[in-house]
């Protein structure tokens, strides 16, 4: 008994609920003086059985509206690659909520796959952190249920263009400048309008907030040098996918050069025959004959049984890191 009741107590403390499925809803960020609207959409635990949800061709396990069970509960903010969407990683989104944390997943404005309007633009660059600083700041003083949400323990998730995003937010200062050698060969609009002579309007913003953060596949990486990345201090699980693999112009080209950059060894994860894409949730037969270069992955690769094995890593990394986080100076 004293056994269960110390294991109890410690899941309480970590914000860590029995649920059963993930609640899911979306929500808005209104424009203001720093961005245009944001579109939200928030996972968060919950304690009903979750049902089948058809969003956009994929298949969504979760609980439209589900009340927010627990408190003190540790947010995970999700950022989504070049002309994604919110939904893109809504396996990985089910599996952090259903393990207790509250996941909020955006649309980044003018780079989805509805939105390509400033899709590689040098703005782009500038706004996607920016777009996660709004977000976290509305998580923690707007969002109906904030009371609930642990301001100690806030991670983020970063995929491709989100991991150049997450990389951003936790401390790096992208070089933006004319003469980039990776500019040289690369199709950015953002390198054209960097050869052209054109500066960014505003600096980069980072979040100290943020004290975990997993980047996979992080794109593009020339805008990092190593000196550049020397105001990363927070711990990082860093994934890459195969470069055997890169026909399809991504798999493998940046996560392990970043590996090599960081100023502390990152939790660094090959994952041998995965494609860029293997990343995104499991695509149904619908998105699969809509996207078939996005979904097919790799002969005898298993998507669904990888992104079982990833969930466990991420869901281990953000837990052991948040405790770590929350203990007395004394004791770390």
């Amino acid at each position: 008994m004293h056994l269960l009741a110390l294991v109890s107590t410690l899941l309480a403390f970590l914000g860590i609920t029995a649920a059963q499925a993930a609640g899911v809803k979306n929500f808005d960020i209104p424009a203001d003086s720093e961005g245009p609207a944001i579109r939200l959409l928030v996972w968060t635990p919950c304690s009903e059985p979750p049902k089948e949800m058809d969003a956009r061709g994929a298949t969504f396990l979760a609980v439209p509206g589900c009340p927010v069970t627990g408190e003190k509960l540790p947010l995970i903010v999700l950022s989504h690659g070049r002309r994604g969407w919110f939904g893109g990683h809504h396996d990985t989104a089910e599996a952090l909520a259903d393990a207790g944390f509250v996941v909020a997943t955006l649309n980044h404005p003018g780079d989805t796959w509805r939105d390509t309007s400033r899709t590689d633009s040098l703005s782009i660059l500038i706004e996607r952190p920016m777009d996660i600083r709004r977000l976290i700041d509305y998580m923690l003083q707007t969002w109906p249920h904030a009371a609930r949400i642990d301001a100690e323990r806030i991670g983020l998730y970063g995929f491709s263009f989100g991991g150049y995003t997450g990389l951003a937010v936790i401390g790096g200062n992208p070089v933006l400048q004319k003469g980039l050698a990776g500019c040289q060969t690369s199709s950015l609009q953002a390198c054209k309008q960097l050869e052209n002579g054109e500066l960014p309007e505003r600096p980069i913003v980072h979040d100290p907030r943020v004290k975990a953060a997993v980047i996979i596949d992080p794109y593009p990486v020339f805008f990092f040098p190593k000196e550049s990345l020397q105001g990363i201090t927070v711990p990082v699980q860093l994934w890459s996918s195969d470069p055997a693999q890169k026909a399809d112009g991504l798999s493998g080209c940046c996560a392990a050069a970043m590996n090599q950059r960081l100023p502390t060894k990152p939790d660094y994860h090959f994952v041998e025959k995965a494609k860029h894409f293997s990343f995104l949730a499991t695509c149904t037969a619908k998105e699969t004959q809509a996207n078939p270069a996005v979904c097919t992955d790799a002969p005898g690769f298993d998507r669904a049984g990888f992104h079982s094995r990833l969930h466990g890593d991420v869901v281990a990394f953000f837990r052991r890191h948040f405790a770590e986080s929350t203990k007395p100076e004394h004791d770390r």
